[in-house]
Order: C-alpha cells, then sequence, then structure tokens
C-alpha cells in the first residue's frame, strides 16, 4: 500500500501526549453548535479509547452525535470542551490518516471508475504510472476489474460502493469512518457490502469507525460497540461482541449467541426509542 508524507503530516503536532497506545481517545469530549443565538449541545462527556484493528460500531438514536464523533475524528470539527487523540497527538487540522464514506458515493458521473478512484491521488500527486498501478490493485481488490472504464450511470448500486470504497482505500488511510455507507440498500445487497467490507478490513488491517441505526450490522460487523444515549449523546454502554474475530456475515442470522446480542443491544435502545411517542 502506498501513502505519501503530504498524507501522513495532516495532524498537527501538540505538547499534549496520549497517555495510553490507542489509535483514536476522546478525552471528555463535548461539542455545542450555533444556530442563530441559540447553542444546540450534541455530545457531551465522552470518553472512549479505539485500539487498532478493531471494528467499532456505534449505535443510537437520530441526532445523538454519532456522526459528529466521525466528523471530530477526520478534524472537520473540533470540540468545545476535551480533546480528540490520532495515537497520542490532538487533532487540530484534517486527520490524512482517516478515511471517510457516507451514504452517499459522491462518484464524479463524468469519470470512469479508473477515473474516480484516482482522484485522491492525482491530489496527491502520485505519478501517472504509479496511479494507472494502483488502481489496478484497487479494483482488482474490490472486484470491479471489468467495469474499470464504466461510468457511475452505468453500474448498480453495489458496484458504486465498491467503486466508492476502493477510492477511500486509495490513498490508504489508516482508519475507516463509515457513515452509514449501505443504508440505502436492499437486504441482500447489504449483507454482500458488509461481507465484503468485512473481509477487507481484516485483510488490509484497518482500524473502523462504522455509524449505523440497523442493530443487526453493528452487531454482525462489530468487535465492540458503543452505544449513545439522546442529545445532547454519551456513550451509555461500551461492550466487546462475543463473537469470533473471522466470522461470515451471512451464517451470523442463524446463531443463536448473535440473536442473543442483536436482542440485548435492542433492549439497551428501547428507552430511548420509546421517549420519542
Amino acid at each position: 500500500m502506498l501513502a505519501t508524507d503530504r498524507t501522513k503530516k495532516t495532524i498537527s503536532a501538540s505538547p499534549l501526549e496520549c497517555v495510553n497506545d490507542s489509535v483514536i481517545s476522546f478525552m471528555g469530549v463535548g461539542k455545542t453548535f450555533k444556530a442563530g443565538q441559540a447553542e444546540i449541545q450534541a455530545t457531551r462527556d465522552i470518553n472512549v479509547d479505539i485500539s487498532e484493528g478493531q471494528i467499532v460500531t456505534i449505535v443510537g438514536p437520530s441526532g445523538c452525535g454519532k456522526s459528529t464523533m466521525l466528523n471530530l475524528t477526520a478534524g472537520l470539527l473540533s470540540p468545545t470542551v476535551g480533546s480528540v487523540l490520532y495515537r497520542g497527538v490532538p487533532i487540530t487540522d484534517v486527520n490524512g490518516r482517516t478515511g471517510y464514506m457516507t451514504q452517499s458515493d459522491h462518484l464524479l458521473p463524468w469519470r470512469t471508475v479508473a477515473g474516480n478512484i484516482s482522484v485522491p491521488l492525482e491530489i496527491n500527486g502520485m505519478a501517472k504510472a504509479d496511479r494507472k498501478a494502483r488502481v489496478e490493485e484497487l479494483v482488482d481488490l474490490v472486484g470491479l476489474t471489468q467495469f474499470v472504464q464504466s461510468y457511475p450511470s452505468q453500474l448498480s448500486g453495489g458496484m458504486r460502493k465498491r467503486a466508492a470504497l476502493a477510492r477511500l482505500l486509495a490513498y490508504d488511510p489508516e482508519t475507516l469512518l463509515l457513515d452509514e455507507p449501505f443504508a440505502a440498500l436492499d437486504a441482500q445487497l447489504r449483507i454482500k457490502m458488509q461481507t465484503e467490507l468485512f473481509q477487507l478490513s481484516r485483510r488490509l488491517k484497518k482500524t473502523v469507525l462504522f455509524v449505523t441505526h440497523d442493530i443487526d450490522e453493528a452487531i454482525a460487523l462489530g468487535d465492540r460497540c458503543l452505544v449513545f444515549s439522546g442529545r445532547p449523546g454519551t456513550i451509555v454502554k461500551d461492550f466487546e461482541v462475543p463473537l469470533p474475530r473471522e466470522r461470515s456475515i451471512l451464517a451470523l442470522r442463524k446463531d443463536t449467541t448473535y440473536q442473543k446480542l442483536c436482542a440485548d443491544l435492542w433492549d439497551i435502545l428501547s428507552p430511548s426509542i420509546e421517549d420519542k411517542h
């Protein structure tokens, strides 16, 4: 995998050092937004450490700050109080060691699959020959070799997600930030994409923060699950998912341990759901 010096230096240095070996640390973090004359507290008192190579899923009611947590990790927002550290250094600028994927694939319609995957490589100034080799590696990785010259309009929903995932991996981010990336897909395609993401993250040894509203998805993918309260969001439950590190996402549907974990997570979330009615 290739990574540029430019990518590695986008976290601004600071004298503050992390007291543990976590990749990501939230230390007493709260975020407040201004809306005209009003202030809206999105999150409060978030304290959590994320270890390298973990897939951490994040669930909770709408508007509780799940996406805010990703944005703080990416350096797109700054905390109002507290600190967010990446490998021991407070994040004070865009965090180039992370890659971000949302519900929308944001593929450029006038570019082919190869052209879309090339975008971050072009921005980082990679030589044309190196870009070509890297794109070939990535389309093979996500199973799009036969569609490398296709345009987004010629791709199925699943293929578009694969192309977006390949573009995300293009500059080899250490940590993947995924904000409901499969929410718009049908059930069968969603399981397929979950499987591909899970296998890729294991194979490439990525750390993953994955926001979802789908409880089944949170348990199926996660090594660990963070449960947020309603706004202002804070972590009310942080638990390890006691499933094998290597697992079949499809086969889990018949696994009694998995079924009980999903039921337990429903129980944890049900008070916040009932409060809405």
